[in-house]
């Protein structure tokens, strides 16, 4: 049996050859929480004997964060670092590979207006543009993965003590990542294998539109004539594959813009800017976001679609079988990496280019032709659960069942 010293290794291992694939004489980027420090040093470790050139650093920490939030004003929260944003455009410019380390960051936004939080988010956003957009067209590799802190561990585990919270909450990361396995790497190659098959069938398919019906749901989604599904790993501008989350249960594609008509239910709880929002719901009309409601977050949710004019439509459809191993854990995560990977999820916001056909070669222009949505933000919403229903019109305009139960129906 691995011990906990031995599984943490083989957990930043995954991140430097499997996440980011790291290659000899490239220069890596870690954003990570101060917390995380020991895991980001053996990280750091791997990616030089992988042979990067140099590693950097971008520290985060979520009550610095509220502090900050708390006592400075909107017109200063509207000030992101100049030089903060030229750096990280620097080096994915350089070809950079990064590598993100998370927390869920859940209650630590509590106390803080929504107005405030959502400025925040949106100042990130728009500062940092050029950067997510090198990520987004996979102009180079980049991975996200999660750490663990005490708050989200008693949330998980709130019968526990501190220590043994975490203790679980790692051995459950451990497990959803693979890590857990005999030669993990391998198991993630045998597992991009399985998404692999997943995203030729539904390429083969080229469905035109898709029909979600579960209780709360109703909603039909077209697609381009040149759109394409993509899942488990991808390439970046030079070649490399890389896998953009770990873990990863999805296959993904863009919707056209103005093709998203009904009214879906979110089925778990979304953490935007370290608040929480509960029992969405959502409706759109021809595209756009006409109607918003929430138990728990609606005026932050309202902020958020209010960011620019593409944050009224979705950029990405999302599909994830109800008995992948997140969701059959039996636990609600409270952070979109992992419940994103448990359930059928929809984004709000920027499209991928790279489920377009030559998307990544495409002008601003060319892309908004083929109804790929822009925008400074996307944002992932559950939408999945045991009794949701999803058909697809094929060629021939006839429907047939591509979801059933909230499991894949072939």
């Amino acid at each position: 049996m691995k011990t906990f010293a031995q599984k943490l290794e083989k957990y930043a291992e995954l991140a430097v050859k499997v996440g980011a694939n790291v290659q000899k004489g490239q220069e890596v980027l870690i954003k990570a929480p101060i917390d995380a420090g020991e895991l980001v040093r053996i990280v750091t470790e791997k990616a030089y004997e992988a042979g990067a050139k140099r590693v950097f650093f971008n520290w985060t920490d979520d009550k610095l964060d509220h502090l900050r939030l708390k006592h400075a004003s909107e017109t200063v929260i509207s000030e992101y670092p100049v030089w903060k944003a030229n750096k990280l455009e620097d080096l994915v410019k350089r070809g950079a590979a990064c590598i993100d380390i998370r927390t869920t960051g859940i209650g630590m936004m509590d106390g803080i207006d929504p107005k405030k939080a959502a400025l925040d988010q949106e100042t990130m956003w728009r500062a940092l543009n050029t950067y997510y957009d090198y990520r987004m067209s996979d102009r180079v590799s980049w991975t996200i993965l999660i750490f663990p802190t005490v708050e989200w561990a008693k949330k998980l585990f709130p019968g526990k003590i501190r220590e043994l919270a975490v203790a679980d909450l790692w051995e459950v990361i451990f497990k959803m990542t693979r890590v857990d396995c005999d030669d993990p790497v391998q198991a993630w190659e045998d597992h991009k294998k399985t998404l692999a098959n997943k995203v030729s069938f539904l390429n083969k398919k080229k469905y035109k539109r898709l029909h979600y019906k579960a209780p709360g749901t109703d909603l039909e989604i077209e697609f381009d004539p040149d759109y394409h599904w993509d899942g488990g790993a991808a390439v970046n501008s030079s070649g490399t594959p890389f896998v953009p989350n770990i873990p990863t249960e999805e296959v993904y594609t863009l919707p056209v813009k103005n093709g998203v008509n009904g009214t879906v239910m979110a089925t778990r709880p979304l953490v935007y800017g370290g608040k929480l929002i509960e029992k969405l719901s959502v409706t759109f009309e021809n595209g756009r976001i006409t109607r918003v409601n929430a138990k728990e977050g609606e005026e932050l949710i309202n902020h958020m679609i209010d960011t620019d004019e593409g944050s009224h439509f979705l950029g990405e459809v999302a599909l994830v079988p109800n008995d992948s191993p997140i969701s059959k854990s039996g636990l609600v995560f409270f952070t979109t990496l992992y419940d994103e990977n448990a359930s059928c999820h929809l984004a709000i916001g920027k499209a991928y280019p790279t489920c377009l056909d030559g998307g990544t070669e495409m002008s601003a222009e060319e892309l908004k032709k083929h109804g790929a949505n822009d925008s400074l933000i996307h944002v992932d919403f559950m939408v999945g659960s045991d009794q949701l229903d999803i058909d697809g019109e094929n060629a021939e305009g006839e429907w047939e069942p591509v979801f059933r139960n909230g499991v894949w129906a072939f």
